[in-house]
């Protein structure tokens, strides 16, 4: 089976699994310990936490070690409304963000926080404009993707973070899908707090990091002992560490290139193929500032999810992993405004690192059967 569903999750690249292999067999200290094993442990989360801060473009004091991207825009939203909730309580995002933001801000809603949903153009772009007409005297946080899960599409965070600090107000993106494929740098972009998922750069589900620039003060989730700062309690997992920040070494020194040199344009020729031979089909996202692993396009008037069904040979999605198994149209294509009829056909198809060539010619035209497989049976009902 081909595998085009990265933006879901990566697999585990060799070298990071490497990296996690000694950490698993041995070195069992805990590294908050005062020993020698605690002490290896501590130097090895020490040594990741500056390779995440490397690709990021902050301190290592910057960053704190979270169970996942989920639990970084948790923490981010909450923390933030917490810890500054003196100042107003009210929040802004975008109406395309995981669900992890949407469901975090819905949460702060019915605990009395007030929520505004600022909408997105037909290539799935947030404008700046409307996030800087949403602000008020009371919003403590602004929350806007850096990347779209579904469409790659790739929003301008720089300006809208100008927006909200012109108004004093924090800004965060999630870059889950962006970290590790574009670049993510902190400074460049202006935020005060950044989202990581492990699982979509290559490293294991279930670690993840929040960039939290100095002087933002937030309020933890997790209580207990004064892990990472204070600012996340729980006795690190020293392992699954390890691996995040060989990930991010490896995209620092080589994975962002061969994502623009290498993976973009596979994903270009897989689209070449597709539209081809598929008449009618529609790039769903914006053409041209986009992740460079990210292809969502629809087959109007079929249904995505039985397209894949006849192609066995393709491991991918019909949107977000998050909602898969799920018959319904992605509620990120319906804010965009793309007709139903197109929606319900879309596919979403990611590359990652490890995708080849060869691949790319076999599931295009694995793919090309299955439409029209489906087709001819939609045909003969």
């Amino acid at each position: 089976m081909i595998y085009l569903d990265n933006n879901a999750t990566t697999p585990i690249h060799p070298q990071v699994a490497a990296a996690i292999e000694p950490y698993l067999r041995g070195h069992p200290g805990n590294p908050s310990s005062s020993h020698a094993p605690g002490h290896e442990a501590a130097a090895a989360v020490a040594g990741a936490r500056e390779q995440v801060a490397a690709l990021l473009g902050c301190s290592a004091d910057e960053v704190v070690f979270t169970g996942g991207g989920s639990e970084a825009d948790n923490l981010a939203l909450k923390g933030v409304a917490w810890a500054h909730r003196a100042r107003g309580r009210h929040l802004v995002v975008s109406a395309v963000e995981h669900p992890a933001v949407l469901e975090t801000a819905r949460f702060l809603e019915r605990e009395g926080w007030e929520i505004t949903v600022v909408g997105v153009d037909r290539t799935g772009r947030v404008d700046p404009g409307a996030v800087a007409a949403a602000l008020r005297d009371d919003t403590v946080l602004v929350s806007v993707m850096h990347s779209n899960n579904e469409t790659g599409t790739i929003n301008p965070i720089a300006n809208i973070a100008a927006a909200a600090h012109a108004r004093g107000v924090l800004m965060h993106t999630d870059a889950a899908q962006s970290t590790g494929k574009v670049p993510t740098r902190v400074d460049e972009l202006g935020v005060d707090l950044l989202a990581v998922a492990g699982h979509k750069l290559h490293a294991p589900k279930g670690i993840g990091a929040l960039y939290v620039r100095r002087g933002v003060t937030l309020e933890p989730v997790i209580h207990g002992a004064g892990h990472e700062g204070g600012r996340r309690a729980g006795t690190e997992n020293v392992p699954w560490i390890v691996g995040l920040g060989a990930a991010c070494a490896l995209a620092g020194a080589e994975g962002l290139d061969d994502y623009a040199t290498r993976v973009r344009p596979l994903r270009d020729r897989l689209h070449e193929l597709l539209a081809a031979a598929i008449p009618g089909l529609v790039l769903n996202g914006h053409p041209e500032l986009c992740l460079p692993n990210t292809l969502n396009v629809s087959v109007p008037g079929l249904s995505g999810r039985r397209i894949l069904e006849a192609c066995p040979e393709v491991a991918a999605s019909t949107g977000s992993a998050c909602h898969e198994g799920d018959d319904v149209v992605s509620g990120v294509l319906g804010v965009m405004g793309v007709p139903l009829e197109v929606a319900s056909g879309a596919l979403r198809l990611t590359l990652g690192l490890l995708t080849t060539a060869e691949e790319i010619e076999v599931a295009g035209a694995a793919l090309v059967r299955a439409v029209a497989q489906v087709r001819a049976a939609a045909r003969v009902r």
